[in-house]
């Protein structure tokens, strides 16, 4: 092929196919500049972050956080139950629909989200942070603040991001990720400003994180309700609280789904700092964001995949996702012979990337971040075109158990057996067994069957 040629050739590339297909390659194309970009930033907010207030306290922030974020207990999966029946509503051309879909999915959040930022405002003066987090009691003017922030922020976040799920039901995955650039990018340039401006402040960086992204959210949603989205921008008079079941029974699932995942993540940082103090969770999410680098990278790919499932599925079209999941498998392959590339690199790449001699990454705490990871991206893949087309059943009643085999193992491997921080990765692999176990044999089951019929039909 002449160089002249190359050009062509792509846009014939990006052009050739299934409309959906066409969709998802020019949304991962736009994920991939986007998302790369974005994991960029992410690692070096890592150093910036921890030189500026030491590596105890960014483990204090990474912990409070985690506890904060538990507050998506309230969501009860309702942006995820939007985000199927949007997309089924778009497949159908129903526009009426999807308009009383986003406005009384906002109306819903807004009634959810509102009083519970004023509850922990008042309850937030009574909260022992100091105690709570094992650290010194002169840390707990900060920490009250910190938290308002903080609570601020989740809150106000969880209703405004609904226009990101918008963008993902509506096959604009690109667009959606944009949106996170752009608040990276400014976190990134506040925090650089206060490292040189600045002494290092906890209070400082929670402004840093919380408060602008929260104005860039709220621009993203005037902008495209005013252009792209205007035939489906929420009012009060298209609010119908009817449509809350068909959403809370889909996002029913989603929530307990939402709470395993909430449990092992979340407090992960939180058995860290009490069991082994806040520079272990500095250790533990540095390595953690190193090969979640590979998690992101299947994710992008993985993003477009769930609503155009669902349209698929709404069309019968069950070849085109037995087929788009053999490629991403594929893909997996590749990325697992990364992974273990880095693993092999990972030692000079710490000390390259972090630059404190202070933080040393145990080779063990690595090799279980990297099986983790692995497992993970490859149960993306599944658990992806299974939440798109609703089966969730299966991962459910997964879902009620994960949290306990997690819990309980950290227990065992800790107390018992006396292991370290890796104790948490081996817990979390075991846990998530649903994603590299289940999923892949119910999505064998159902679609295997349905391949089957329909070659029988024709």
């Amino acid at each position: 092929m002449t160089l002249k040629k190359i050009p062509s050739y792509i846009k014939t590339y990006f052009n050739k196919g299934h409309k959906r297909s066409v969709q998802a390659k020019k949304n991962i194309i736009g994920l991939l500049i986007s998302k790369s970009l974005g994991i960029t930033i992410s690692l070096l907010l890592v150093p910036l972050t921890i030189n500026y207030v030491s590596p105890a306290n960014y483990g204090i922030w990474i912990t409070l956080s985690s506890m904060v974020a538990w507050m998506s207990f309230f969501d009860i999966g309702i942006n995820n139950g939007l985000r199927n029946k949007l997309s089924d509503s778009f497949a159908h051309s129903d526009l009426e629909l999807s308009q009383k879909l986003v406005s009384t999915t906002y109306a819903i959040l807004s009634l959810i989200f509102i009083p519970l930022l004023i509850i922990l405002v008042l309850l937030n003066p009574y909260l022992n942070w100091p105690s709570i987090l094992h650290v010194p009691k002169d840390m707990a003017h900060d920490l009250y603040l910190v938290s308002l922030i903080l609570f601020s922020y989740f809150c106000l976040r969880f209703i405004l991001s609904t226009i990101n799920i918008i963008l993902l039901a509506t096959q604009k995955a690109a667009q959606a990720s944009y949106e996170g650039l752009i608040e990276q990018i400014a976190s990134l340039l506040i925090i650089f400003i206060l490292t040189k401006t600045t002494a290092g402040s906890l209070l400082n960086l929670s402004i840093a994180l919380c408060v602008s992204p929260i104005f860039i959210l709220l621009g993203y949603n005037f902008f495209l309700f005013n252009r792209k989205y205007k035939n489906i921008a929420p009012k009060f008079s298209k609010v119908d609280f009817a449509l809350g079941k068909s959403l809370f029974s889909l996002g029913l699932q989603f929530f307990v789904i939402q709470i395993a995942g909430i449990i092992q993540f979340q407090t992960a940082n939180i058995i860290l700092i009490r069991y082994f103090g806040p520079s272990e969770v500095t250790n533990y999410n540095i390595a953690f964001k190193y090969f979640s680098v590979l998690t992101m990278f299947m994710s992008i790919l993985l993003t477009p995949l769930w609503s155009a499932v669902t349209e698929a599925y709404a069309k019968n079209d069950y070849q085109w996702i037995t087929g788009t999941v053999r490629k991403y498998n594929r893909l997996g392959i590749m990325i697992f012979f990364v992974g273990i590339i880095m693993l092999l690199y990972s030692e000079p790449i710490y000390r390259l990337w972090i630059n404190n001699s202070h933080i040393v990454i145990p080779f063990e705490l690595s090799f279980w971040m990297l099986i983790f990871n692995l497992t993970y991206a490859y149960g993306g893949i599944y658990c992806g075109v299974l939440n798109g087309i609703g089966a969730l059943k299966i991962q459910f009643i997964a879902c009620l158990f994960s949290p306990f085999i997690f819990l309980a193992l950290c227990y065992l491997l800790i107390h018992i057996y006396g292991f370290g921080v890796s104790a948490i990765v081996i817990s979390s692999i075991v846990a998530n067994f649903n994603g590299y176990l289940l999923a892949p044999l119910q999505f064998r089951k159902l679609f295997l069957r349905k391949t089957k019929s329909l070659q029988t039909i024709g």
